[in-house]
């Protein structure tokens, strides 16, 4: 009886502790269902950010929501973690509570300001190349007579388009009279009217007059607008000024983007040969390559394998629709991704570990049609271990703003919200090793090939603001088993692929991640749990 009621209670105590994880870990925000498909210094207070006020209304008490004006941006980040409620085994399991990391310890003290001065001097490189005119932000005033363009206006390189929206209204006056100014190109007009008086054609600054509105509105629809200083991606300020009245607009001056479209044959099922390409690295694991290869063929027949290889003494791996390149000893994870994604040739990219199996359950249709229909770039699947557990990795990331010792950022376990009309699929900003992307996009971001031995989140840090990431759990792959048996030694293979795969905390690749992110990312601490 005693016994009974021991299990008993052990059994109530397990059941407490599940349901307070439970209840800890469930979201604290109800999640949106979103259409995302393809469509034609320190802190300051509110008041030291507000414009300068009107004197019309500078008098007038207002009261600050707190709640609101919390959630904007500051001029300085916070990267602080959080320490444990409880202490009990398993704690960070049941209770994962927020680290946080000071990135630049992974670099000497002697030759930190050194690296900050550098920098800096980079970063502020960055935003010259990045930042133009365009960026700035322009606000048409009410009741102006001036009637512009406020968005939308482009011109190609040294090329003549006629300025559209240009009027003057609502002024009665003897005289009308109008002068433009621009930076970068010249004005002229593409017609004459009767009536109006055009002074400065073919010149940066032109002045247009007349006594008669209606005149002078109609020659305004006829004014042309040259580049003349080259460049292939900045923008123009173009200032109006009528008596007592003035305005500016933006003229984006850029190439048009060169498409990059992929010939997928004729319409009807989703022919996944035409449109996705596996890739992997590997190595030396090559008893589990030829599992991921014999999984494939299983499904995929014909779907082309691209293998990066940086094994010592690589053997030998072929087939039909199998591309084995091999790489330098040791050369590296992300190295090898960028050897890998760069020979596909396919609309889309799928990366898997080299010790993936497909299964009945990785079904690629799901993804393509993902991709396809809605305006992601990248779509992670799910993950099945051996032991029945099933993992997609979401994981949303931001930056918040710092100031000179850089930005703060946040990673969190989870996603923005739900996509409509595919069930299982959310936002997200990083996801697992098994991801289908659009090959063009994951070759603009790239992988940092100084990231060697141990990396994944980084690549889409980097691809922060470039890359739209979902994330669907009905797509699934199988992990092959890590558990080892205790009278099965470890062969000689797997204690080297161990020395390389799991370096200790302590070692240079660690210093190496988060110098990179000190220096290359600008970022001062990274949070996450």
């Amino acid at each position: 009886m005693r016994s009974l009621r021991k299990t008993v209670l052990l059994a109530f105590l397990v059941s407490v502790v599940l349901v307070l994880a439970l209840l800890h870990s469930w979201p604290t925000r109800s999640y949106a269902t979103v259409d995302v498909s393809q469509r034609p210094g320190s802190d300051k207070h509110l008041e030291d950010r507000l414009p300068d006020a009107d004197p019309r209304s500078g008098d007038i008490p207002y009261r600050v929501r707190e709640g609101v004006a919390s959630l904007l941006a500051r001029n300085g980040c916070v990267c602080e973690g959080k320490s444990a409620a409880v202490n009990l085994p398993f704690s960070q399991l049941l209770f994962p509570r927020v680290s946080a990391s000071a990135l630049h310890t992974a670099f000497q003290a002697s030759e930190l300001e050194a690296l900050k001065e550098r920098r800096a001097k980079e970063y502020h490189s960055f935003q010259t190349r990045t930042q133009s005119p365009a960026d700035a932000l322009l606000i048409a005033e009410a009741n102006s007579p001036l009637q512009y363009p406020t968005q939308g206006v482009a011109v190609r390189p040294l090329r003549t388009i006629l300025i559209p929206g240009l009027a003057l209204h609502d002024i009665h006056k003897e005289n009308y009279s109008l002068n433009i100014t621009a930076t970068l190109g010249t004005l002229n007009v593409a017609a004459e009217v009767e009536g109006v008086k055009v002074k400065g054609d073919g010149e940066m600054h032109m002045t247009l007059s007349s006594s008669l509105l209606p005149s002078l509105n109609r020659q305004l629809q006829f004014v042309s607008y040259t580049n003349t200083l080259f460049h292939p991606s900045t923008a123009d300020t173009l200032q109006l000024q009528t008596e007592g009245h003035q305005a500016a607009f933006i003229i984006k001056i850029g190439h048009g983007a060169t498409p990059k479209l992929y010939n997928t044959g004729p319409k009807g099922e989703y022919n996944i040969s035409a449109l996705v390409t596996i890739a992997t690295k590997t190595f030396l694991r090559y008893d589990k390559l030829q599992d991921l290869i014999d999984s494939v063929r299983k499904y995929y027949p014909t779907v082309t394998i691209v293998i990066a290889d940086d094994s010592e003494h690589p053997q030998t791996v072929s087939g039909p629709y199998i591309e084995h390149y091999i790489m330098p000893f040791g050369k590296g994870w992300f190295a090898g991704r960028n050897l890998a994604v760069s020979q596909v040739t396919t609309k889309y990219v799928l990366w898997v570990d080299d010790d993936f199996i497909f299964s009945s359950s990785t079904k690629l249709e799901k993804l393509v049609d993902v991709l396809e229909r809605t305006t992601l770039d990248l779509v992670g699947g799910a993950v099945r271990e051996a032991t029945g557990y099933t993992s997609t990795y979401r994981q949303t990331i931001s930056i918040e703003p710092g100031q000179e010792e850089g930005d703060c950022l946040h990673m969190r376990r989870g996603f923005h919200h739900a996509i409509a009309g595919f069930p299982g699929c959310v936002v997200t900003d990083g996801v697992i090793n098994f991801f289908l992307a659009r090959t063009e996009k994951v070759q603009q971001v790239g992988f940092d090939p100084r990231l060697a031995r141990v990396a994944h989140l980084e690549f889409f840090i980097d691809g922060l603001g470039s890359l739209h990431v979902g994330s669907c759990d009905a797509v699934i792959v199988n992990h092959a088993t890590k558990i080892k048996l205790p009278w099965v030694g470890q062969s000689e293979s797997d204690k080297t692929y161990a020395k390389f795969r799991y370096p200790p905390a302590s070692s240079d690749a660690a210093h190496t991640k988060n110098g990179l992110l000190f220096f290359k990312n600008r970022l001062q601490c990274m949070t996450h749990n």
